[in-house]
């Protein structure tokens, strides 16, 4: 039985704005939590990169430990894996990207195959050293394309967006009474759109606004190009 002074109507907006409340918090939550997600990603694949050019570049020295032979052999593949390693960062298309996995491959089999003789040849520490910073050059790769694929799973997303849809649907049924400030009430679509496409674009490494840059590996490309350009038999040539 209804009180003297509370109304069908009041008790409805009051179950509602509990009902409103419960389901924003809800999304809220949601939201946080899968942006938070889509940073560490983020900056899971940004250390990843830098250990990828640590891995390079302490190999590419560590390859005088060999034979001069193997050594400059290292050094030249080493080279050419390090700009195919930079074209996986810049390049979008899927086409390309085939062929850069496939020289990748081809680059690391060959690598592997230059160092494999003087291990077998030379069991000290300095070839042990030099085997184990080209498996770091091996391994970095992979860690950093398990990364890329690492990406927020798809159930997440049809949560967020059914949660989303029942916010949208909830807050448009309370402002039905309000339609002089219909404007006002757009503004909450507009910002969970705005969320959806931020946490998205960092979600994505390749495309997008925000996008994975291969900083230390162009460094790292400079600094060897530096080092040959200066060393004497480039300069007697």
């Amino acid at each position: 039985m209804l009180s003297k002074y509370r109304t069908k109507d009041s008790e409805t907006a009051s179950d509602l704005g509990i009902i409103q409340t419960a389901t924003l918090t809800l999304l809220a939550l949601i939201i946080g939590f899968t942006f938070s997600m889509a940073i560490d990603r983020h900056d899971q694949r940004e250390v990843l990169e830098e250990a990828e050019a640590n891995a390079i570049g302490t190999e590419y020295l560590r390859a005088d430990l060999l034979p001069a032979t193997s050594a400059s052999a290292i050094k030249v593949l080493l080279v050419r894996y390090l700009d195919q390693r930079i074209l996986f960062y810049t390049e979008q298309h899927h086409e390309p990207l085939t062929e850069i996995s496939k020289r990748t491959d081809k680059l690391e089999n060959a690598l592997w195959q230059e160092v494999l003789p003087a291990a077998r040849s030379q069991t000290n520490a300095m070839t042990a050293l030099a085997v184990s910073g080209m498996n770091d050059v091996l391994n970095s790769h992979g860690y950093t394309q398990a990364a890329w694929w690492n990406r927020i799973p798809f159930t997440a997303w049809g949560l967020m967006g059914a949660i989303a849809i029942c916010a949208n649907l909830l807050v448009g049924f309370g402002a039905r009474n309000f339609s002089h400030n219909i404007a006002l009430f757009m503004i909450f679509p507009f910002v969970i759109a705005v969320s959806f496409f931020l946490i998205a674009d960092i979600d994505s490494p390749r495309g997008g606004v925000i996008r994975v840059e291969p900083r230390n590996l162009i460094q790292l490309k400079n600094s060897l190009h530096q080092q040959s350009a200066g060393s004497p038999s480039t300069s007697e040539k």
